[in-house]
């Protein structure tokens, strides 16, 4: 695996279990940065109680969310209930990604077949008669060859393994960039996540206990124009969509405070070659809308996991084998972005055009009438389009 992301680390975890030989390549040190994804769905808390897992994994720091809501000018209304959702996991658990890195690797760890490689990143491909056979990586003391008879590229929407391979995803575009930044919690606030749009944007507050983590949407490619009006203009914009952060937008005072998140929504046509496959990020960017990422790059690792451990145990994955990952994965991948670019083109769109007041759509007045239909996005969203199962252990 390149990469320790949730789909490198849980395969990594998988095929361990299965009594497989597994080399995890890792370019950072460790896990400790502001990833963008902290959310972990239904589907994944599941897959920890599969595994034997659940009570170590709900022992972590986190934070639980059972409903989601959306704050216009005329209003709050929930648009997503999760505690409709059957099984034991009725929410969303907000968990630092640094954590479920760390308790992943660990978990791995206990098995004898697991190797993680930290401060070593991949450099090149080894190939054998047109088929790729392991990778070259730069190691903290030289240069590492790591041959094995399957490579998985899981080193996210940036990924070294595609770039190497030459392969090109398919654009489709997003109408906005965020901003990632913090500001301090007050227990007068409220808890779980705030959704707040407005005119020219929308702001998320994510409660993570003694902060809120946000995203400040804006236009796509227009980083240097939210610079150019100046920090005390986009401090007024932030307490516009949420006016209980008023007083605290002052501690944003250099744009180092503020980092921009390039949004891309994208999918390789093909996602394997003769001897290499690309799951998670690496193959298909999602857009931040429904924080679905994890999900869908845990529930790739877990499809390939129960579809390639037998190949793997023989030696010798043929493109075949890999055909069978992708033609698992492709319905809920391509599924789930269709949905995201619509909500993207309709309600975030329609948003950043905007210059007066927000009025919340019809469609969320009538799910305040029918609250059993709030249930519908608490499934596309915690479950998936197709959710994947863990395969049995080795004995």
């Amino acid at each position: 695996m390149v990469g320790a992301g949730p789909a490198g680390m849980v395969l990594a975890l998988l095929l361990a279990r299965a009594g497989l030989r597994v080399v995890v390549l890792e370019k950072h040190e460790d896990f400790l940065r502001d990833f963008r994804g902290d959310t972990i769905h239904p589907s994944t808390a599941t897959l920890m109680d599969e595994l034997g897992l659940g009570d170590r994994f709900q022992a972590l720091p986190h934070r639980k969310v059972r409903e989601l809501r959306l704050t216009f000018d005329d209003g709050t209304f929930r648009v997503v209930d999760f505690g409709r959702l059957p099984g034991r996991h009725p929410y969303l658990m907000f968990l630092p990604q640094w954590d479920f890195l760390e308790f992943l690797a660990a978990e791995a760890a206990r098995w004898p077949g697991f190797t993680l490689l930290r401060a070593t990143p991949a450099v090149g491909l080894l190939r054998t008669g047109g088929r790729v056979t392991g990778v070259r990586a730069a190691g903290p003391d030289g240069e590492v060859e790591v041959r094995a008879p399957l490579t998985v590229a899981t080193d996210g929407r940036h990924s070294t393994v595609r770039a190497l391979l030459g392969a090109r995803p398919r654009e489709f575009g997003a109408p906005m960039d965020v901003l990632w930044f913090r500001l301090p919690r007050e227990p007068a606030d409220g808890a779980g996540v705030q959704m707040r749009p407005s005119a020219g944007g929308l702001l998320a507050a994510i409660d993570r206990g003694g902060y809120w983590q946000l995203a400040y949407v804006i236009p796509k490619g227009g980083y240097e124009a939210v610079r150019a009006a100046g920090l005390p203009a986009l401090r007024a914009s932030i307490e516009r969509h949420a006016p209980f952060l008023a007083g605290r937008t002052e501690q944003l005072r250099d744009w180092d405070d503020l980092p921009m998140l390039s949004v891309q929504v994208d999918r390789l046509r093909r996602w394997y070659a003769d001897g290499v496959l690309l799951i998670g990020d690496a193959a298909h960017a999602m857009s931040p809308v429904g924080g679905v990422g994890i999900n869908l790059a845990v529930q790739d690792a877990v499809a390939a996991a129960r579809l390639l451990t037998g190949p793997l145990r023989t030696g010798r994955v043929t493109p075949a084998d890999l055909r069978r990952v992708q033609r698992r994965r492709w319905y809920p991948t391509a599924g789930t972005q269709l949905m995201q670019r619509a909500a993207q083109r309709v309600l975030i769109g329609r948003l950043l055009r905007a210059r007066g007041p927000i009025r919340a759509p019809l469609p969320l007045h009538l799910l305040q009438r029918l609250p059993a239909l709030q249930g519908l996005p608490a499934r596309v969203i915690g479950t998936g389009l197709r959710p994947e199962h863990a395969p049995p252990a080795m004995p």
